[in-house]
């Protein structure tokens, strides 16, 4: 790594956060994980990041959003950020993923159009199309402002694939243990339901650090939870009255 004092077409960290939207603190994640470092320093150590640092950055922000962990955006990095080959694939790929969100956002924009042309020609909308209409902009619909998305990215980034799965098993015994206690009829007030929903508050607690983005997350639950739950081996019901459990027990403790 070469040393300067500084030149044009560099950046210090702080700056390189701001123009591209990102925290210093994910940039130094990226450092620590060994998937971005700052291409030169200055003479007294400060990072400088280049343009072929640029490049690679905006190489690993396009494989996140393409739904890539970070854990393996490592080997797909593999190729220099200056290969205008592999670059040329990858914008392809996040052209095809944009085209296809504009897709589904224009349909919404039809549907609505079509729900002012009712109205225009003096005609209520069936409540059904209100309906089909919601539940199309609740797909699109994030609950999560952007720096509670960037919290959860960087929650993501720093636990990695190894820990998020073995907490999403851990979560699943917990599951499976309160549907049983709900079915036994076990007292909120028992000992062992409060360790129960310690645990499960913990595990919570992995991913979201701050009060409104726990909330943020109940609130899309509660917004789309038979969707939420579709690919999930319990009902919406089930986990409904789980929650309503775990609820009763957090007011006991």
């Amino acid at each position: 790594m070469k040393e300067t004092s500084g030149a044009a077409g560099q950046w210090s960290i702080g700056e390189l956060a701001k123009a591209c939207g990102v925290t210093v603190r994910t940039l130094h994640h990226y450092d620590e994980i060994g998937l971005l470092s700052a291409g030169q320093r200055t003479t007294s150590g400060h990072r400088r990041y280049t343009e072929e640092d640029v490049r690679r950055l905006y190489r690993i922000r396009a494989l996140q959003m393409l739904g890539l962990p970070l854990a393996d955006i490592g080997a797909a990095l593999a190729t220099p950020a200056d290969d205008m080959a592999s670059l040329r694939i990858l914008l392809e790929r996040q052209l095809l993923h944009m085209n296809r969100h504009a897709e589904q956002v224009q349909a919404v924009r039809n549907r609505i159009r079509d729900l002012l042309s009712r109205i225009d020609g003096a005609a209520m909308p069936a409540p059904e199309e209100f309906m089909s209409t919601l539940e199309m902009i609740t797909v699109l619909e994030n609950h999560f402002t952007p720096e509670q998305r960037q919290e959860l990215a960087e929650r993501r980034a720093e636990l990695g694939s190894d820990r998020i799965e073995a907490a999403k098993a851990r979560w699943a015994a917990l599951v499976e243990e309160g549907l049983r206690h709900v079915e036994n009829g076990t007292p909120v007030s028992d000992p062992s339901i409060r360790d129960w929903a310690r645990s499960w508050d913990e595990i919570g607690s992995m991913f979201h650090s701050g009060e409104q983005t726990k909330a943020a997350a109940r609130s899309m639950w509660q917004d789309n939870r038979a969707a939420l739950s579709a690919d999930l081996p319990w009902s919406s019901e089930q986990l409904a009255g789980l929650l309503a459990y775990l609820q009763k027990a957090r007011t006991q403790s």
